[in-house]
């Protein structure tokens, strides 16, 4: 079992501070975290068990006059439930998910704007250790602020380096892509328009 502390500063928002302390083994993880930016808070848990499928996903997100939650779960026969809620006026839409079944064959989350989310597939499809060619994956995706869950379809491939580990990751529609810089447990370090980390201690 290895520990970490880590901070990422946010690229598309400069005043954005993302944080996490991480949990891991060879095949799990457990992910304690937050951000806090210019118009809203967030913090987080996560639980992914064996194969690093996720188990639970806990969120909170707090702005001016309003707070959300959410409890995204998957089961072990693969299907995933959402308890949600809050309080105030926003125009955010929703939290929640309205259609569990299109998720079925989801075996991830995504928070958006969290660097951690990426590990999982990172580390379930052996792309610390050789070049892997592109693969097909769903995510139960997570919107910030307003913890809409969402189907996304996503690719992730891997490229070595003699300096870097890069981990390539696009939508599959095209609308979005990146190389991701990483260390050796799998853990973004550069998330190019993203998140840049500024420390880490392990």
């Amino acid at each position: 079992m290895t520990s970490h502390l880590l901070t990422w500063s946010g690229v598309d928002d400069p005043d954005r501070l993302d944080h996490a302390c991480v949990e891991m083994d060879s095949t799990s993880m457990h992910a304690v975290g937050g951000s806090q930016a210019r118009h809203f808070s967030s913090s987080w848990e996560l639980e992914i068990g064996k194969d690093w499928t996720t188990r639970s996903l806990h969120v909170t997100t707090r702005g001016f006059g309003w707070s959300r939650w959410l409890e995204l779960t998957r089961a072990e026969s693969g299907r995933w439930s959402a308890e949600s809620g809050g309080r105030g006026d926003t125009k955010l839409p929703p939290p929640g998910l309205d259609e569990p079944a299109t998720l079925d064959d989801a075996i991830d989350c995504d928070l958006g704007l969290c660097p951690v989310t990426n590990t999982m597939p990172i580390r379930r499809l052996g792309l610390l250790d050789r070049d892997v060619p592109s693969t097909h994956l769903v995510m139960a995706w997570v919107e910030m602020p307003s913890l809409r869950v969402q189907r996304s379809e996503q690719v992730y491939a891997s490229k070595w380096t003699d300096e870097r580990r890069l981990v390539k990751y696009s939508t599959l529609r095209g609308d979005f892509s990146a190389d991701l810089t990483v260390d050796s447990y799998g853990l973004v370090i550069d998330y190019p328009t993203l998140a840049h980390r500024i420390s880490s201690d392990e």
